[in-house]
């Protein structure tokens, strides 16, 4: 399972022929459509619709999950705790990666204290 926090969706939002490579390789390798936990909405969408255009054209593309489980937000909670730090956000995606999925993000370094207490979570540089 691919995860997106923002900047993943914020990369693979751009419109150009390296992020079409990238979609279609990942479409090979079986990770499309990605999840993204709703939350991360707040991160990337500004509600002016022009600004949001590119933004909004991709998440039609993925599976925008609406509902956070009581587990998964404890478990995202767990997850801060025991890195202390990255953000509730970033603990929500990567608790949304559990177990064996993959999150696609520019901030590495939250996400990669966060997920060295995950199941087998691996962190993606875009």
């Amino acid at each position: 399972m691919l995860v997106l926090d923002s900047g993943g969706v914020s990369f693979l939002a751009k419109r150009n022929q390296d992020v079409a490579a990238a979609i279609r390789a990942l479409i090979r390798d079986g990770y499309w459509p990605p999840l993204v936990p709703s939350v991360v909405l707040a991160e990337v969408t500004t509600g002016r619709q022009k600004a949001d255009a590119t933004v909004n054209r991709l998440l039609k593309t993925c599976d925008v999950s609406e509902d956070l489980s009581a587990s998964v937000a404890r478990r995202a909670g767990e997850l801060r705790y025991l890195a202390r730090r990255g953000s509730a956000v970033d603990a929500v995606v990567v608790a949304s990666a559990e177990p064996g999925g993959v999150v696609l993000s520019g901030d590495v370094g939250d996400l990669t204290a966060l997920a060295s207490h995950a199941n087998a979570v691996r962190i993606e540089r875009v």
